[in-house]
């Protein structure tokens, strides 16, 4: 069991005499804090952060993580206040205190509910100071080292949690140790046979290999000391979780996985590292394709090392990775190695703590974007992959992506401005589809426009979760704006019958209606009148009747005047699709909850149905300027022939109408009855497209398709 002064003996290694009495103090105040609790394992609680310490001075961390986990639980488990460890430790510890304890004050509906507001807290918190996850990392670890004691549903919902998001935040910050270990401990309580079975495999098949490791060891050292260099080699055992999850994802045997042996060699310089690579290639055959440069390009958790797979003997492949010492220490310890080295001025450490702090920060972009909790922790689970590919800009900038990303993530992640705005992109200087898959090595040069606006389909291919988050919350606003413009057109339109404009109301009416309403401000009342929560007529009384000072004084017999339809309001105007109208139909509004107005015909018979809800209906026309395109559905009987399909699109072309789909419907041997998607301006272009089609000697009769489906 460990003890405060065995700690304290470790720590003396590379902490200062005040700097170890200040942790010993913080330890004390812990352990009354805690009397009388205890563990489900029976031990006395204050156990628990002490392990917590100890793990965080196996990576030499300071003095102030070192305080905050031995107080981590005092605010979330026992009855000392906030206030209080201000007092004694400082704003900075308590600070880390707070911000690895849970939420404990807040009622949440579900478990998931919690785990996502628990996590935001903490990710809110990182971004002020990045040891808090550091923090939570080796508390987990503790843990899930002592999850035996609980029930076995809770040991899954833990180890899970602990699968879905620890493990690979500690793989994202490059501490593999913390990371290897994490996953196999949740391998273990999710799968307890698996666990067991392949531990005992692997123990059996390491007698049965020993022999060609030390083999391949002692010719590794060999030559690589008659070159001079100064090296370290040793064998690298795969852990019991990445040999189950390499079966299970490459569906290959255990024989399979454990035929590739694997080796680490330890030099002193980054020159060393390529000698030695030059030198193992020299001693064993490289296999191609199979080489990977992370010292020139490091990963994004700021790892380096030379990766290469050889043919050795007896045909085994080899997996060696060659790094420096420095490497070596980043490779386990991650943003850890931040604390250790601080006080050098060693660039790989830096760099490394920069990626992680960016990371951290764009954490923080994503929480604010987030609807809720939960959508901000399924968005932070998406960015977590550990597979990337390297991009370029046409600069020469490189880019670090998850694997699968796209021209669109690609743009979000040099800025918010430029993906928002971008209309197409030139992968390796060819024109290319913004859902583009893009592979490393690649150059990907982003083509924006003016007054371009994100496609809400685009949310169908992206994976980053910045580009998710940013798509998202741009046309969340933008609904916004577009509601409340639609919403003031309304309620002027409504307004009209009384004689009135907004303009011509006392402004103090407006917030006097907004609490009517139980809304926070007027300019929320519009929002749901564009939106279709609110009818624009039973407000417009309203405030006629504010405007005259009594009821009698008002007259609704003046005729309303009708919302000229601009094609330019956005998601919250859509055209039903069972009529399809466009400019030149008469046209009638149904204010739908949620979605705004849905535009029909006003002969729709989906549209007869509703004309009884007269409060909710609301008469149109179309601005006189209106130029963009409507998409119409026509149904054309033709005689069979050669070549038709290619004449009747040559027709609709000629006649500067966009034919966006055709298709093949009943069919015998002389007629066939196509359908023609075309966009058009209006009624009059449509009545040219259809004069031209009629040239055809083929086409013996085409109609419009209306009321072809329930909107």
């Amino acid at each position: 069991m460990p003890t405060i002064d065995a700690l304290a003996e470790r720590l003396s290694s590379y902490l200062e005499p005040d700097q170890i009495k200040q942790v010993c103090r913080a330890y004390h105040y812990a352990e009354q804090a805690h009397e009388g609790q205890f563990r489900r394992s029976g031990d006395p609680y204050i156990i628990h952060p002490l392990a917590v310490a100890n793990i965080l001075s196996d990576m030499h961390m300071d003095s102030q993580s070192l305080m905050a986990a031995m107080l981590h639980d005092v605010i979330e488990d026992t009855i000392v206040p906030k206030d209080a460890l201000v007092q004694q430790f400082g704003d900075t510890v308590t600070e880390l205190v707070d911000g690895v304890s849970k939420l404990t004050h807040i009622k949440f509906e579900s478990q998931e509910e919690k785990q996502a507001g628990n996590f935001q807290k903490m990710a809110l918190a990182m971004a002020r100071d990045i040891r808090v996850i550091l923090v939570k990392l080796a508390d987990r670890l503790h843990n899930m080292r002592t999850l035996d004691s609980m029930p076995p549903e809770k040991k899954r919902r833990i180890a899970r949690e602990t699968l879905e998001i620890y493990a690979p935040i500690a793989n994202r910050l490059g501490i593999s140790n913390i990371r290897i270990e994490l996953e196999d401990l949740c391998f273990k309580a999710m799968h307890p046979m698996r666990s067991n079975m392949i531990r005992k495999a692997v123990k059996a098949a390491r007698g049965n290999r020993s022999e060609l490791v030390d083999k391949i060891n002692g010719a590794l050292k060999k030559r690589l000391k008659e070159e001079g260099l100064t090296i370290r080699v040793m064998g690298r055992e795969k852990h019991l979780y990445s040999i189950y999850r390499k079966m299970k994802e490459q569906k290959k045997s255990f024989k399979q996985i454990m035929d590739v042996y694997g080796f680490r060699i330890i030099v002193d310089s980054v020159d060393s590292c390529y000698r030695a690579l030059g030198i193992v290639h020299n001693l064993f055959k490289p296999v191609p394709g199979r080489f990977k440069d992370y010292i020139a390009i490091p990963k994004a958790n700021g790892y380096q090392s030379l990766h290469t797979t050889v043919v050795g003997m007896g045909g085994v492949h080899i997996e060696i990775q060659i790094r420096t010492e420095d490497m070596e220490a980043m490779a386990h310890n991650g943003i850890a190695a931040h604390w250790l080295y601080k006080d050098e001025e060693d660039e790989s450490h830096s760099r490394g703590s920069q990626r992680a702090r960016k990371w951290v920060q764009g954490l923080l972009e994503l929480q604010q974007r987030a609807g809720n909790p939960q959508e901000f922790i399924e968005s932070v689970k998406v960015d977590l992959f550990p597979d990337e590919i390297y991009l370029f800009t046409p600069k020469g900038r490189i880019l670090e992506m998850p694997k699968e990303s796209t021209a669109v993530d690609f743009a979000f992640s040099v800025h918010t401005d430029v993906g928002n705005s971008c209309v197409g992109c030139r992968i390796d200087h060819q024109l290319a589809p913004l859902s583009t898959k893009l592979s490393s090595g690649q150059t990907v040069e982003i083509i924006t426009a003016p007054g371009a606006r994100p496609n809400p389909s685009w949310l169908n291919f992206v994976v980053t979760s910045k580009a998710r988050s940013s798509i998202r919350h741009f046309l969340k606003n933008q609904k916004v704006d577009e509601s409340l413009s639609l919403g003031k057109r309304l309620l002027n339109s409504a307004l009209s019958t009384f004689r009135l404009q907004m303009d011509d109301i006392d402004p103090a009416h407006f917030e006097l209606l907004a609490k009517e309403f139980h809304v926070e401000h007027f300019e929320a009342l519009l929002e749901e009148i564009g939106l279709g929560s609110r009818v624009p007529q039973g407000i417009a009384r309203r405030l006629a009747v504010l405007n005259a000072g009594k009821e009698e004084a008002i007259s609704d017999d003046h005729a309303q005047d009708q919302l000229a339809i601009r094609g330019t309001e956005g998601m919250v105007v859509t055209y039903a699709k069972c009529c399809s109208p466009i400019p030149g139909d008469d046209i009638v509004g149904y204010a739908s909850a949620g979605r705004g107005l849905v535009i029909h015909t006003t002969n729709c018979k989906n549209m007869l149905e509703l004309l009884d809800q007269a409060d909710k209906c609301i008469h149109l026309s179309w601005d006189a300027e209106i130029s963009q395109d409507f998409s119409v559905t026509l149904r054309v009987w033709v005689e069979n022939g050669r070549g038709l399909v290619a004449q009747l699109a040559s027709s609709v072309t000629e006649a500067d109408a966009n034919l966006e789909q055709i298709s093949i419907g009943d069919k015998d041997e002389r007629v066939s009855v196509l359908s023609l998607r075309i966009g058009v301006h209006g009624r009059k272009h449509l009545a040219r497209v259809m004069r031209k089609l009629r040239l055809n000697k083929s086409v013996t009769k085409i109609t419009r398709l209306k009321n072809a489906s329930k909107n």
